[in-house]
């Protein structure tokens, strides 16, 4: 059933399954949701299958609800913590994946008039700035909460690469490329 090659999103489903302790494939989309899933996108459908793939492996260990839906429920195992303190040992890695459509939009932008760039660069600025009232209304939500310092410190990466984006599409609504 399984290759055993273990992805990023491996990793995602072992750390947070590590951080919860225990976990439902459901559990695992709301805590992604509202966290990592800011800053690292993949296919949802991944954490409903991931966990059981990784289950096959030995990195978790899947118990059966007794009652109700019988859900799923996944805990990390010792060989899952092992393989998670692995990849966080090591210091290599792969360059970042940007995947913003409005980059592949201006990087075809002499297809359109300057007006369309103009327009795009500010509704992506729009988009930085919602986004930006969402990080500091989850950074206040969880202001004072310990045992959350590397979460914490990750949430002010985003907010940065977040700020860097909007203050780079704001150079671009006012001074688009050619003009």
């Amino acid at each position: 059933m399984s290759n055993g090659k273990l992805t990023p999103t491996s990793y995602l489903i072992l750390g947070s399954v590590a951080l919860l302790s225990r976990a439902t494939p459901y559990e695992l989309k709301r805590l992604v949701g509202f966290s990592i899933g800011n800053f690292w996108t993949f296919p949802h459908s991944q954490l409903y299958s991931e966990p059981e793939r990784l289950a096959g492996m030995g990195l978790l260990e899947e118990t059966r609800e007794e009652g109700g839906r019988r859900r799923r429920v996944y805990s990390i195992t010792e060989a899952g913590r092992q393989a998670l303190g692995n990849w966080l040992a090591d210091a290599s890695g792969d360059p970042p994946e940007l995947r913003d459509p409005g980059i592949l939009k201006l990087f075809f932008g002499n297809f359109g008039s300057e007006g369309d760039v103009v327009r795009l660069a500010e509704s992506q600025v729009r988009m930085y700035e919602e986004k930006a009232e969402q990080f500091r209304a989850l950074a206040q939500q969880f202001e004072g909460v310990t045992g959350i310092e590397y979460q914490m410190v990750t949430l002010r990466c985003g907010m940065a690469v977040n700020q860097a984006c909007m203050e780079f599409w704001k150079q671009i609504a006012a001074n688009p490329p050619g003009s």
